[in-house]
């Protein structure tokens, strides 16, 4: 028998060496997306035109995932990455004018990690939405710096945004945006993080500083298209240049890493969000950026985790952006029940296990009216013919005859996820603009959001970066359907260009009863925004500065209406060039 003093004695050997061990930390987590690279944009995949050694060591140090999908564009890929769910489900159905935006009751990334304890941050392209409660900072992070648009028209010290308030940028964006994030690395190198660094390149424009470019300017490209006569040369050297920086960028990140000593206890996944964005040697894959076929939206997927995952491990099962948000919970030990159910799953097992029990699966693609379904061997595309994505990754010879039931397999899966995937989305084209929510002070209403009366017309047809001009008529005007989430009393900032001839201008900014009158009193007319850096024609708009010129306050009600901006007298030949209003919350 135990005497009562030496069971106490040992009592306290146990609590004092129940002390002294060491709790398990959390991994921090980073996410690297860029935007616009294709599969065939790396070394490591066998193109000798561009070299990526950063990129690459993260696949050669963990694990790389041979056949991993993306969606055809950039939002709906953010909003598969962020929930776990097909874009669809979240609301997202296009790249602009509201489309973007996902769905205010999906759960997101941010929000799991926050409420695990984690630090969150993003910077870079957000594209899944601009005004809160759609904004980055309402939808998990706590902090955010870069632009939540489409694209972005200049990438030499733009106008951006930190936590909903307009800053210039330093230097090049990506250079940038990796500067912030090995600042919030560092501020948080004794917390768990998340830290999700969606970067806007090599989408275009194609803007490449010289550092990048004067290596690509007279390259002869080893490797082209097999549709030699469809290839912009100069673009895909732009783009390759572009690739090139981010492969710098990354190994400034995995260097910033080491020196905090956070190597073994980071997983950094690299990604990207589509195909490539130009006709360009692919791996021989049919498709590019916008397309449902393969070379659409294969994407590189690498995943380090130094003393956890097996260094060059390669995994050939098919996969997805949705897998992403379960697989990095489950391997920071994150319990969390989703109240819709995920379409993603967790690739934990194929990380960790050497022969993972793992079931057959169907993933689906959709942009637009065309939808291909993808199992393991095969694809089904969005015409109704069958490839063997083994043997023919061009997808040029059709078996869907010579293998019926392989074929309406494959179609019956298309049927099912269209009656219940997509049969969820519903394009609320009506869906209105928010303003004053309380989670940020700021709110952007910028001229992409707003429908032009008259003859305004917009700088481009894009709109995503674009302004409206043109505006020679006081019967013209610009609005936006809103929705005010809390009343208040704002402050109304218009960023605008004016020519000396032109000023005088005035106009009503408006909103039900409300309404705030202004006049333009100071000219501001610099010139578009030629860069020396644009090394291809640029479809997008080219941008330029404009002026910000605080116009006083406007008391808003909570509720719908039609925010309208309306000249009310034009000395000149024109009102005004228009870029945004921002509204800032006042103290009541």
């Amino acid at each position: 028998m135990i005497s009562k003093l030496s069971r106490l004695f040992l009592l306290c050997f146990l609590f004092l060496l129940s002390c002294g061990e060491e709790k398990p930390t959390k991994p921090n987590i980073i996410i690297l997306l860029a935007d616009d690279q294709g599969w065939g944009d790396l070394s490591l995949h066998g193109n000798t035109n561009l070299s990526t050694p950063n990129i690459d060591a993260l696949a050669t140090a963990g694990a790389s995932f041979d056949r991993f999908y993306v969606a055809p564009v950039c939002s709906p890929t953010r909003a598969e990455l962020l929930t776990g769910r097909y874009h669809v489900r979240g609301g997202v159905y296009a790249t602009s004018a509201g489309g973007e935006r996902l769905n205010l009751d999906e759960l997101t990334m941010g929000t799991v990690f926050k409420e695990a304890g984690y630090a969150t941050a993003a910077y870079g392209k957000w594209h899944n939405g601009m005004q809160a409660p759609y904004h980055p900072n309402t939808r998990g992070f706590d902090d955010f710096y870069g632009f939540c648009s489409g694209h972005w028209g200049n990438y030499i010290s733009p106008m951006l945004e930190h936590n909903g308030e307009f800053v210039k940028g330093k230097g090049f964006i990506i250079d940038d945006l990796t500067e912030r994030g090995m600042a919030f690395m560092e501020n948080h190198k004794d917390d768990p993080f998340l830290l999700y660094l969606p970067y806007n390149t090599p989408h275009s424009p194609m803007q490449v500083p010289q550092r990048w470019w004067q290596k690509f300017q007279n390259k002869e490209l080893d490797l082209r298209n097999i549709h030699l006569e469809k290839e912009d040369v100069l673009h895909t050297k732009a783009a390759l240049a572009l690739c090139e920086n981010i492969d710098w960028n990354v190994g400034r990140l995995t260097e910033k890493l080491e020196t905090l000593g956070l190597t073994k206890n980071t997983i950094v996944v690299y990604l990207s969000d589509n195909g490539p964005n130009g006709v360009r040697w692919n791996g021989g894959m049919k498709g590019k950026k916008g397309s449902t076929d393969e070379g659409g939206i294969r994407s590189p997927l690498f995943v380090k985790w130094p003393g956890k995952l097996k260094a060059g491990k390669h995994i050939s099962q098919i996969t997805s952006v949705m897998d992403l948000l379960p697989t990095l919970a489950d391997l920071a030990g994150i319990d969390f029940t989703p109240e819709k159910k995920l379409d993603g799953i967790s690739l934990k097992p194929l990380l960790l296990e050497e022969n993972p029990a793992w079931d057959q699966r169907y993933l689906l693609s959709h942009w637009g009216k065309n939808t291909s379904v993808r199992s393991q061997k095969y694809r089904l595309d969005a015409k109704g013919q069958l490839f063997d994505m083994e043997k023919d990754p061009g997808q040029t010879s059709d078996i869907a005859a010579q293998y019926p039931r392989i074929a309406k397999a494959h179609e019956q899966a298309k049927i099912s996820w269209e009656n219940d995937a997509l049969a969820a989305l519903s394009k609320e084209d009506l869906r209105s603009f928010t303003i004053g929510h309380p989670g940020l002070k700021y709110t952007q209403i910028p001229a992409r959001d707003g429908v032009a009366h008259g003859n305004i017309q917009r700088s481009n047809k894009f709109p995503n970066c674009s302004f409206f001009t043109n505006w020679t008529r006081t019967s013209d005007s610009i609005t936006w359907d809103v929705e005010v989430v809390e009343s208040g009393l704002f402050e109304v900032e218009v960023y605008y260009t004016c020519a000396e001839e032109n000023i005088g201008a005035s106009f009503a900014l408006s909103l039900g009863e409300n309404q705030l009158e202004w006049e333009v009193s100071e000219a501001y007319n610099p010139p578009l925004l030629v860069s020396e850096t644009d090394r291809v024609p640029r479809e997008e708009s080219y941008v330029k500065e404009f002026k910000k010129k605080n116009i006083g306050s406007i008391s808003l009600e909570k509720g719908s209406g039609v925010l309208r901006l309306k000249a009310t007298k034009i000395p000149g030949n024109q009102a005004m060039d228009f870029r945004l209003i921002n509204l800032k919350r006042r103290s009541e």
